[in-house]
């Protein structure tokens, strides 16, 4: 009899130990659990949804209005070479026609030719220069306006996309959520061998355990790279917009070369604020790529735990 007992002790050291029952919650209560946990994450995740649509919105108008800033900003460096060509063409004709009459001119006559070839006032007398210069004049300040339209939009954008995040508490909820799930799922083994129906608590945890597959991190991470890329383009088009402003101030444009041309000052300033037209068009887009993905992984978030939802309602 010792023989036996002995060997009847030492194999059942080698048994795993019996499953803590009494740790494991009832089903009711598994069920209770899950339901506080998980109910009301998907409208969180509307709202995240929601703000995301609007910032693309917002980004994509950042973006139009920067690319039409740069399209003008293109256009006018035209407007602006064509007056300087004109320019050169009417004080060739204006030294042309001085030479040829100069033995005829008082000296006061000559002088008054060479003050008009200084001052441009050539310009004042052809109409076409005339009209190229308010045209100058006139995109020049669309260029601004855009340039400050899309710095607007963007610091909209940076705003909205810092803000736009799984915060803390959903955070919490979620991983919450999850562990319900689990708890649930060993409550529906142990109910299953006491004989209990689980049918209802086994779709709640088939609709719900998709929770486990989410990455949430995604959904912040395209927030930050909306907020970092917003953020550049802000920078960049409110240097532009300053830029522009002052290469088409009248104090830069009434600046001429000897041969009344462009000085490099205001050719390197409309340069300038063309670049970072450009540039703020290219950040507004980038941004618009990451809040259009970041919808995208809300999304796929939101519909498991609308799926969720509406197997616990």
């Amino acid at each position: 009899m010792r023989a036996k007992f002995g060997l009847v002790f030492v194999f059942t050291m080698f048994l795993p130990p019996p499953p803590a029952v009494a740790n494991v919650l009832a089903l009711d209560d598994a069920l209770r659990a899950t339901y506080v946990a998980c109910v009301g994450i998907d409208e969180e995740l509307t709202d995240l949804k929601k703000m995301a649509g609007i910032n693309t919105a917002i980004t994509a108008v950042g973006t139009a209005v920067n690319v039409g800033a740069t399209v003008v900003g293109i256009s006018k460096e035209q407007v602006d070479k064509e007056i300087d060509e004109l320019i050169t063409k009417l004080r060739t004709a204006e030294k042309k026609r001085y030479e040829t009459g100069a033995p005829e001119l008082s000296n006061e006559e000559k002088q008054k030719i060479l003050d008009a070839m200084g001052t441009g006032v050539a310009t004042a007398q052809d109409t076409e220069l005339s009209q190229l210069q308010d045209k100058s004049k006139k995109l020049g300040n669309w260029r601004t306006g855009l340039l400050a339209t899309g710095a607007a939009t963007n610091v909209a954008g940076t705003i909205i996309a810092a803000k736009n995040k799984v915060d803390a508490d959903l955070d919490t909820q979620i991983n919450s959520c999850k562990e319900s799930i689990a708890n649930l799922r060993t409550s529906i083994m142990q109910a299953r061998i006491n004989g209990e129906d689980v049918a209802e608590a086994q779709s709640i945890a088939s609709a719900c355990g998709d929770f486990e597959l989410v990455d949430i991190s995604k959904i912040n991470k395209r927030g930050k790279g909306a907020m970092i890329s917003s953020g550049v383009g802000a920078a960049m088009g409110l240097a532009g917009t300053i830029t522009s402003a002052a290469a088409n101030s009248n104090t830069i444009r009434s600046q001429k070369t000897d041969d009344g041309l462009r000085t490099d000052k205001e050719k390197n300033l409309n340069t300038a604020s063309n670049v970072l037209a450009g540039a703020s068009a290219a950040a507004s887009a980038t941004a618009t790529v990451f809040n259009a993905t970041q919808i995208k992984a809300i999304k796929q978030v939101a519909e498991v735990a609308s799926k969720c939802t509406g197997v616990l309602k």
